[in-house]
């Protein structure tokens, strides 16, 4: 498979988290996709940039805090993160990144 431009629309970056190391260690990859991308689009994207098969996509929504600025209120993004569990003997080295 070929890495095509919207795959790199979908997957933002990888997110390297106390939390997505454990994850890692069960054979699962967590990336920052867009808000509006599916599950069958973040596999596709996935398995075209990476060259990996993926088993099954977990997908969360956090939304953005409110916070002041200089006593101005604003609003952090919505984030929305994929839990991509690959299939057994696939690996993701994710500190070289994107």
């Amino acid at each position: 498979m070929s890495a095509k431009a919207e795959h790199y629309d979908v997957i933002r970056k990888p997110i390297i988290t106390e939390k997505s190391t454990l994850a890692s260690e069960n054979g699962a990859v967590v990336f920052e996709v867009a808000i509006d991308a599916n599950k069958p689009q973040i596999k596709e994207a996935v398995e075209g940039l990476f060259g990996v098969k993926v088993k099954a996509v977990n997908t969360t929504i956090t939304k953005g805090k409110v916070k002041r600025f200089r006593g101005q209120l604003g609003k952090r993004k919505d984030v929305k993160k994929a839990y991509v569990t690959l299939e057994e003997g696939n690996t993701i080295d994710v500190t070289t990144g994107l």
